[in-house]
């Protein structure tokens, strides 16, 4: 496997040309399904296709960001082996890129929403097709605060367990961790604050509100029309979060019918803010962003990712 390593210098380099058929793979050997053998093939089979393909494992937190964010990255493809949370770091680090490569995605990690937007494959071989394929799409996005989600932005209960759960019962678990941490959660929380949420100027109460780019959350479970390759952003609110309320609301999601349950919303907005009396939890993209209030908004610009 043809591994490389090296620190972003915040000295200025001279221009590079971008490298026709270069694919930079990145991947975090520390997460949720990390498999060397699988990147390996990839990388393998787009040799094959005549691709110049390197693997780049990183070192420490937030370096998918930094490279990505590097204007001397000068490959066509940028290949994130991750969850959801790698793919968002890497979107939040072609903020910064003057000129940045395609976004690929092979699906690893705990969750990734993402690949299951897109239909893409979970095999090596059809993973490295498409990327040398290269028939692309637009991805939009949303942008909460002004940091970027592909997937949704929230407040309430849902934010509360992505605080809360632990990284080593994730780690071991997986998915599962967070199941357990709702349960948890669930069975020891006091009174939550109301969410007061606005949307294009009309208000609504609630108490958990999803900001979403996508169909899906969770994983497979549907909650709004659209997907990732079309613009527009759609707000789910519930208006309860008690425990009854919680497993009703569970069962509406699991049956795809959420959008009809009692006491939910699900509204297309192109502007919101999602404010309580106090400090609420949120997160995006399944990681933690600190509290309310929230300010979220569709971004004016797209990122060309690579589709079957």
């Amino acid at each position: 496997m043809s591994v490389f390593r090296r620190s972003v210098s915040p000295s200025p380099s001279p221009p590079q040309p971008v490298l026709p058929g270069s694919v930079l793979i990145m991947a975090n050997p520390t997460s949720g399904g990390y498999n060397a053998g699988f990147l390996e093939e990839v990388r393998a089979r787009l040799e094959w296709h005549g691709c110049k393909a390197e693997i780049r494992l990183t070192r420490h937190a937030g370096e998918i960001g930094t490279i990505c964010a590097d204007p001397d990255l000068r490959v066509r493809t940028l290949a994130v082996a991750g969850g959801d949370g790698s793919i968002n770091e890497a979107l939040t680090g072609f903020q910064s890129h003057p000129n940045p490569p395609q976004l690929a995605v092979i699906p690893f990690g705990t969750a990734n929403v993402l690949a299951l937007e897109l239909g893409l494959p979970r095999n090596a071989r059809a993973i490295a097709d498409i990327i040398a394929r290269q028939k692309t799409s637009q991805l939009h996005y949303g942008l909460a605060n002004g940091h970027p989600f592909v997937l949704m932005a929230s407040a309430g209960f849902d934010a509360e367990v992505v605080h809360a759960v632990p990284l080593a019962l994730k780690r071991r678990f997986g998915k599962l961790a967070y199941v357990i941490t709702a349960i948890r959660t669930g069975l020891t929380r006091k009174a939550t604050t109301p969410l007061a949420i606005t949307l294009d100027g009309d208000t609504i109460t609630g108490k958990l509100a999803v900001a979403s780019n996508v169909r899906h959350y969770g994983g497979p479970f549907v909650i709004c029309p659209g997907k990732a390759t079309d613009p527009g952003l759609h707000m789910l609110v519930l208006e309860k979060d008690d425990p009854w309320s919680s497993i009703l609301y569970g069962i509406a999601l699991l049956s795809g019918r959420i959008h009809k349950a009692r006491g939910a919303i699900v509204k297309p907005f192109t502007s919101a803010t999602i404010t309580a009396a106090g400090p609420v939890a949120a997160q995006i993209d399944g990681d933690p962003f600190g509290t309310t209030p929230l300010e979220i908004q569709a971004a004016d610009r797209t990122i060309s990712v690579l589709v079957r």
